[in-house]
Order: structure tokens, then C-alpha cells, then sequence
């Protein structure tokens, strides 16, 4: 069931819950957050980052085991590039036929960053290609970036944002940030400003840097309007200490071993997010 992010997160959005975009960069994570929805009976959201992309997880080579995957899989399925800012990766993932776009021009002035997003909106509207927009600066949590408040999206610019670009979802900041946080700190989430933001717009809100967030944080974010989370550090931590781990206890494990422990690794990681977002069984929406 390869559908557009448009799809899955409608579906969230009049039912108040939360979907994991899990991010990939090979045929062992995808496979491992496909499991992991199969398992869970719940809709999934593929990511691959624009730098990710370059480094090492050709988009072209992802759509396609993504699409193949998909179609196999009895779950709805979807495939986003994630903080899409060149033009040149964003069309790379419209015509290798990403279900959904992240443009993120967040960086840029509101007006700027408006004229960025209508043009991938025009594009990708085109041809049913989902848009996600962000508004606010989400920042890195080594560098506590989840702290600086006063870079928190507004509730009246979030409303302005999708009024003016027509974007299908909005990545927001609200005290979460990518990466790792440091040791005994976890992300201070503004929920009030969701719940606000959620009531002034009534379209699905998605959460970056849900790693390491904690399962208390990441539920409260979801019943205050949270349709979409990013977990990315989570995994590919976890993965990197598993196969850390199946060396040391057997030395000579042979290489595909090691690829299957990774895959297993990612989809109990992943499954458990799954569980946390409230998606578990709503597969059955879509049929």
C-alpha cells in the first residue's frame, strides 16, 4: 500500500493520532520500519534526509525498495524526503517518485520562506506529492536549541503559513530538537503552544526530533494535536550499539547475521514508537 503522506496523515489528523516517520538510509531500516507497522497493524511514513541522500542512501535506490516494499506490505506506506532545501534534491525526489516533500526553507524569512514553499507546492500538487512545510527553528539538542523560546513557532504565523503556501502539514517548534540530548535532560515541550496551534488551524501538526523525547512527553505531544513524529537518532543508535554488542559476544558472526540483527534492532525500535504515536491497529482505516 505505497500512499501519499497526505493520506496517512488526514487520516490522523480527524483521528487524533500520531504516525512514526521513521528515517532510512538502507534495505535493512526500511524493512525494519515496514515490520515493524506490519506488526503493529499501523500506517508508517519512510524518511530519508537530504543529507543522508547525498552521503550515503541514494534516493532514486530508496524509492524503489521503499515502492517494491510497499506494495507487499498491508499497510499503508508513504515515502517523505525530509528538510528538502535544495532544488535540486527536491526535484531528485519528485521524479523518482517520493509519495511527499518536505521543503524546509525555515531558515529564511516568513516571506521567503512562504515564496519556497508555493513553488514545491505548485510542483508536487501537480502530481499528488504530499508537501510538508516548517515554520520556527527546531536547531540541534547537543546545542540545546529545544530551549530558545523565543524561536518557538507562533500560533498566528503558523495559521498565515498554511493559509499562504497551501502546505498539507507543518513541522513546528515547540521544544524538541534533532540528535541526541544530554545525559538526565529531557525536551521541555511547549504543549499549550500545540494545542493552540492545532485549534487555530485544524491540520496535522508533526514533531521533529522525537528521539530520545520520552514516551510521557511524545503521548502528551500527541493528544495535544502531534500527527506526525520524526525518530531517527533513536534507531540508528540503537542499530549501531546492537551490532557493537553481536560482535563482541560472537566475534565471528558472519556479515549477513550482522545485517539481520540490524533490521530486527530497528523494527523493535520502531515498534515501540509505534506503540507510544497511538497508530498501532489503524491500518484498518484504510481498507
Amino acid at each position: 500500500m505505497y500512499v501519499t503522506m497526505k493520506t496517512i496523515l488526514d487520516d490522523a489528523n480527524q483521528h487524533y493520532y500520531g504516525v512514526i516517520s521513521a528515517s532510512v538510509v538502507n534495505l535493512e531500516l526500511v524493512r525494519g520500519a515496514i515490520r515493524a507497522a506490519q506488526e503493529e497493524n499501523a500506517p508508517i511514513i519512510i524518511n530519508i534526509g537530504q543529507g543522508q541522500m547525498s552521503k550515503h542512501g541514494d534516493g532514486e535506490i530508496i524509492s524503489s525498495i521503499v515502492r517494491i516494499l510497499a506494495a507487499r506490505a498491508t499497510v499503508p506506506v508513504a515515502l517523505n524526503l525530509d528538510h528538502g532545501r535544495d532544488y535540486e534534491r527536491i526535484t531528485h525526489a519528485f521524479r523518482h517518485q517520493f509519495s511527499s516533500i518536505m521543503i524546509d526553507a525555515s531558515e529564511y524569512s516568513m516571506e521567503e520562506n512562504i515564496r519556497r514553499t508555493k513553488d514545491v507546492v505548485t510542483m508536487c500538487h501537480s502530481q499528488n506529492v504530499t508537501v510538508e512545510g516548517e515554520i520556527g527553528f527546531i536547531g540541534q539538542a547537543a546545542n540545546a536549541d529545544d530551549e530558545k523560546c523565543d524561536l518557538y513557532t507562533r500560533v498566528e504565523d503558523a495559521v498565515y503559513f498554511f493559509e499562504a503556501t497551501g502546505v498539507d502539514a507543518l513541522a513546528i517548534a515547540v521544544g524538541t530538537a534533532h540528535g541526541k540530548y544530554p545525559a538526565n535532560r529531557a525536551p521541555k515541550i511547549d504543549f499549550d503552544r500545540i494545542t493552540q496551534i492545532k485549534q487555530a488551524t485544524g491540520k496535522p501538526l508533526v514533531l521533529h526530533g522525537g528521539s530520545d523525547s520520552g514516551e510521557a512527553n511524545i503521548r502528551q505531544a500527541v493528544a495535544c494535536g502531534i500527527n506526525k513524529i520524526n525518530v531517527c537518532t533513536d534507531t540508528f543508535v540503537s542499530c549501531k550499539e546492537g551490532l557493537k554488542t553481536a560482535l563482541q559476544e560472537t566475534p565471528d558472526i558472519d556479515f549477513m547475521s550482522m545485517m539481520i540483527n540490524m533490521e530486527i534492532t530497528a523494527k523493535d525500535v520502531l515498534q515501540n514508537y509505534i506503540k507510544i504515536s497511538g497508530s498501532s491497529g489503524k491500518a484498518t482505516h484504510f481498507r
